[in-house]
């Protein structure tokens, strides 16, 4: 039930492509918490997707942006600017594509042109939002800026691959870019750590349904979904919030600080 907690904040969500997307939740639920924004993906990603959909049910625009490009960000905090009426409160970032993963390289033998591209998708692209926003003033005192992440920043799960490194940039530019954001204009800048969660972009990972099962056989509260996730971001998006910055934040049922649960020691008990 929506309390209108992020009433008068307006923003950017990045990455929404089709219903199972979190970002396409988190817009849900933001809109539902009374917050205004665009949205906005690659033109490429736009293709495939149903985008315009979520747009026209949260009564807003869309505006393509590749991450990569310095000029696409600028001219989408322009006019996001422009559409809102002044600065912004919010920015989600749910950016993340490995070429390897997608063309099925193992990680000792990467392709080291995709390699780049994995880091410049997911994780650089985060720095370049962050450098955009500040050097063009477009994010108000206070406003928060998340990304999305995983557990393979911390710890080795095989086929993740070289999204596993990607993460890790991430999650340390969160914590640089964090602190100098932080000094320089009160804005928070914070990782969400989500549970493997049934995305269009999560269910091309090879293995991904043995993520699933033994994360949630692992976790005491069992995986966290994407609304939950989605909801977890509206609050980190609220004034409720304003205190907590360059965090890793762990959404996982418990996942994260369990050794083993004792249905996983059941299966090896004979």
């Amino acid at each position: 039930m929506a309390n209108g907690i992020l009433k008068g904040k307006k923003g950017i969500i990045f990455g929404a492509l089709d219903e199972q997307s979190i970002a396409w939740k988190v817009a849900e639920q933001a809109y539902a918490e009374g917050a205004e924004f665009t949205l906005t993906n690659a033109p490429v990603a736009m293709r495939m997707g149903a985008i315009q959909q979520l747009a026209d049910k949260c009564n807003t625009e869309v505006i393509p942006a590749d991450a990569t490009s310095n000029e696409d960000l600028e001219k989408l905090f322009k006019d996001s600017q422009e559409k809102l009426g002044g600065k912004l409160d919010f920015v989600l970032h749910s950016i993340g594509m490995s070429p390897n993963v997608r063309k099925g390289k193992h990680y000792t033998d990467l392709n080291y042109d995709w390699y780049h591209k994995t880091l410049d998708i997911s994780a650089m692209s985060f720095h370049r939002v962050l450098q955009t926003a500040k050097s063009m003033d477009a994010l108000n005192e206070w406003a928060s800026v998340l990304a999305l992440t995983y557990i393979a920043a911390q710890r080795v799960f095989p086929d993740y691959n070289d999204m596993a490194d990607a993460k890790s940039l991430l999650e340390s530019i969160t914590r640089s870019f964090g602190y100098q954001y932080g000094e320089a204009k009160k804005v928070r800048v914070n990782t969400i750590s989500q549970s493997p969660t049934r995305t269009t972009a999560g269910s091309g990972v090879k293995g991904f349904n043995a993520f699933l099962n033994y994360a949630e056989s692992m976790s005491p509260l069992g995986n966290a979904s994407a609304d939950e996730c989605a909801a977890y971001c509206v609050m980190m998006f609220s004034d409720y919030t304003k205190k907590i910055t360059m965090q890793n934040l762990f959404h996982d049922g418990g996942f994260s600080f369990t050794g083993v649960s004792q249905g996983v020691m059941e299966k090896f008990e004979d």
